[in-house]
């Protein structure tokens, strides 16, 4: 009996010509995940499986791999009646339970059982062999899984869900808006889940934002790398921009103007590192700057596409996603972020595209652009790290 895991794949499994790349791809992914770590990986369009000796590390390592539905402790016999029922019973007598199901998935249409003739005949074998059990089909302590192939039967009592989704990396490459917030952290990670690789983008704006701040992003994206294979950060000098619309614009008009500048600045440096879409954590209705009006109007000054993939959660549902990610705890740390600075009493929330074409007449939007892609600083963010501020949590 081979002890092994098993990792079924989510989404990957309704691919038909082209899952080998897709297979490729998460095979990619799990091998970083798991660098330093001795194993042996192999897979069919079906399965893949990992032979270890470091199997917590790696169960605990392969919970952040998007693309996988579920990740298996399984033990391996020979598909052998008698082989099948005596490891069962072998392996059952360590466990502690009294109810308990055995459900069988049958590959192999030459084996001599069906699954239910095989599931019935495993749930009796059990029953005389271990004292105190009994059936319970529909809420078990503990259910006996058995998938039966040509060569090989896996057994096995636990799966752990996992991540589900794309590989990273297998639908392309995006540039996430990260702010300190709640809401772009939990954006990031539903994209990375849907196979997108993200870089991000940060608008520092000193001395209105502190290097606090700037750690606080640092450490969010620290995050989302585990996920993501690690991330570069790119981080962009707004405070002239900012200076220049607070002197010249309009006050109600403020953050319209800025939100389009800072789209301008992601659409060029999406395209610099090859990125197909703008990714951010807008939600319709949540502030001025996302109501549809205003998305529309700044979403004007760009041509590539930006993903919003929280537009229709409601902040509670936002909220319970960043617990689960654990970035809330570090999102609501109390330093500002460049959107929060200058916001006026009463922003637009319907605004106008011609007003907007105006205001931006009054300062050089095409000078202001490029002196702030030249402060562009990036860090590469790498997920082992400790957080700066996780004595503070």
């Amino acid at each position: 009996m081979k002890k092994l895991i098993v990792i079924r794949y989510a989404e990957l499994s309704t691919k038909k010509s082209n899952i080998k790349q897709f297979l490729n791809k998460l095979k990619e992914n799990i091998t970083f995940a798991l660098e330093g770590i001795d194993f042996t990986l192999y897979f069919d369009k079906g399965r893949m499986f990992i032979e270890t000796t470091e199997y917590e590390t790696v169960l605990d390592k392969l919970q952040y791999v998007p693309g996988i539905q579920g990740i298996i402790l399984a033990y391996e016999v020979n598909t052998n009646t008698d082989e099948i029922k005596d490891s069962i019973i072998t392996l059952l007598k360590e466990k502690s339970f009294k109810t308990f199901k055995v459900s069988t998935k049958r590959s192999d249409k030459s084996f001599e059982y069906d699954s239910m003739e095989f599931s019935r005949l495993l749930g009796g074998h059990i029953l005389k062999n271990i004292d105190g059990l009994s059936v319970d089909v529909h809420n078990p302590e503990l259910e006996v899984k058995v998938e039966i192939r040509k060569t090989s039967t896996y057994i096995y009592l636990d799966e752990i869900k996992g991540l589900g989704g794309y590989p990273v990396g297998s639908n392309g490459k995006g540039m996430l808006m990260l702010s300190g917030g709640i809401d772009s952290p939990v954006a990031g990670y539903l994209a990375i889940k849907r196979g997108i690789r993200l870089d991000a983008l940060y608008f520092a704006a000193p001395p209105h934002t502190s290097m606090d701040a700037q750690k606080k992003v640092e450490d969010l994206a620290r995050i989302l790398s585990k996920y993501n294979n690690n991330i570069n950060l790119h981080i962009i000098n707004l405070t002239e921009i900012e200076e220049t619309i607070y002197k010249e614009i309009p006050r109600d008009y403020l953050i319209t103007i800025l939100r389009r500048m800072m789209y301008r600045i992601g659409e060029i440096l999406a395209y610099k590192n090859k990125c197909k879409c703008l990714v951010n954590g807008e939600s319709v209705g949540q502030v001025a700057s996302q109501t549809l009006s205003s998305m529309t109007v700044i979403n004007n000054v760009v041509k590539i596409p930006v993903l919003r993939p929280v537009v229709c959660f409601d902040k509670t549902e936002i909220i319970d996603l960043s617990k689960k990610i654990n970035t809330y705890d570090i999102s609501i740390l109390p330093f500002i972020d460049c959107c929060t600075i200058f916001v006026p009493k009463h922003p637009v929330i319907n605004p106008e595209l011609d007003i907007c074409e105006e205001y931006e007449k009054l300062i050089d939007v095409d000078g202001l652009i490029k002196r702030a892609i030249e402060s562009e600083e990036v860090i590469k963010i790498r997920s082992e790290k400790e957080n700066k501020y996780s004595d503070l949590l």
